[in-house]
């Protein structure tokens, strides 16, 4: 994992919400969540082509620890409407301020891309753009017909901001049809003030249960951290919760500290306990389960999605 040091200098701090907060201690990494250091050829190739075309990626801007895995095989998580969000999560490592105006060039140039890339399938992500009248939505949408007319065969995989207090803005997104409609929940409910200060559980649950009342057949996924002091029973519950709103997928991974400034880890979730969350939620309906503490929304997304589908196939095949 990279750790990053906000440094003053003549820039502004990365995260200047936490400039004031105290550091706490970084729990020493167990072996299980070890990985190598970037630099195949097959990275340093995504990366030449990540800069070519101006993109930013999620893998850079949140120091995913899967970074070297995924873009080995020239797999990465685009992050449109700039580098810079307006929220201020205790858990994230992408910077906060307030961002530039929209590129209108940047729907063309991640098609572009993506078709440079030889995907099968791609997940778009964004910061969150509350500075925007309808927090991002239509240039989302734009970018989801982009990636379409120049990639036709190539699946599209959202994970999307909550886009709080923008009315129906969220359906111009759905109504791109991608195919798999990603937001993630993040933690537990009685979490939220201090973890996720700037968003409403329940708001993001209803944007989950709003996509499947919208399109039925389209695919929602969400995602939760541990390791944040939640307990066993609080999981359970915001899988029941998952469930209700209809959500397909579902992805359990450990929370891993950015800095010493960012919300702390309470405990690091053994390997044990995963399977047995996996096993749980797949006795309560979820079609996917992703539950291991190196899991993050966007890994392995592609063969995930070859599984959710055949998982579906499966299920009305048994109706």
């Amino acid at each position: 994992m990279t750790t990053v040091i906000d440094t003053r200098g003549d820039r502004p701090p990365r995260h200047p919400e936490k400039q004031s907060r105290p550091e706490t201690p970084m729990l020493r990494k167990p072996p299980w969540l070890r990985v190598r250091a970037p630099g195949s050829a097959g990275y340093n190739e995504t990366q030449r082509i990540v800069r070519e075309h101006g993109l930013t990626t999620v893998c850079q801007e949140a120091a995913c620890p899967n970074i070297g895995e995924c873009w080995s095989v020239a797999h990465a998580t685009m992050m449109i409407m700039g580098e810079v969000c307006t929220r201020a999560c205790a858990f994230c490592n992408v910077a906060t301020g307030l961002p530039q105006p929209l590129d209108p060039t940047e729907p063309r140039r991640v098609g572009d891309a993506v078709r440079q890339m030889g995907l099968k399938h791609v997940v778009i992500t964004s910061v969150d753009r509350d500075d925007l009248d309808d927090g991002g939505a239509a240039h989302f949408a734009e970018v989801v017909r982009a990636i379409r007319a120049a990639n036709p065969a190539t699946t599209i995989e959202i994970l999307t901001p909550d886009f709080l207090r923008k009315g129906d803005a969220a359906d111009q997104v759905i109504d791109a049809r991608p195919d798999v409609f990603n937001h993630n929940l993040e933690t537990v409910p009685r979490l939220y003030l201090s973890i996720r200060p700037g968003a409403r559980y329940y708001h993001s649950l209803r944007l989950l249960d709003r996509v499947k009342q919208r399109d039925p057949s389209m695919f929602t996924k969400s995602g939760l951290m541990v390791g944040l002091g939640e307990s066993k029973e609080e999981v359970m519950q915001v899988m029941d919760d998952m469930r209700s709103a209809g959500v397909d997928f579902l992805t359990i991974g450990q929370y891993l500290q950015p800095t010493r400034r960012h919300a702390a880890v309470e405990r690091f979730v053994d390997p044990e306990e995963f399977k047995a969350y996996e096993a749980i939620a797949r006795a309560k309906g979820f079609l996917m389960v992703s539950a291991s503490p190196l899991t993050r929304s966007s890994h392995h997304a592609g063969e995930d999605f070859a599984q959710l589908q055949a998982a579906r196939r499966a299920q009305d095949a048994g109706r």
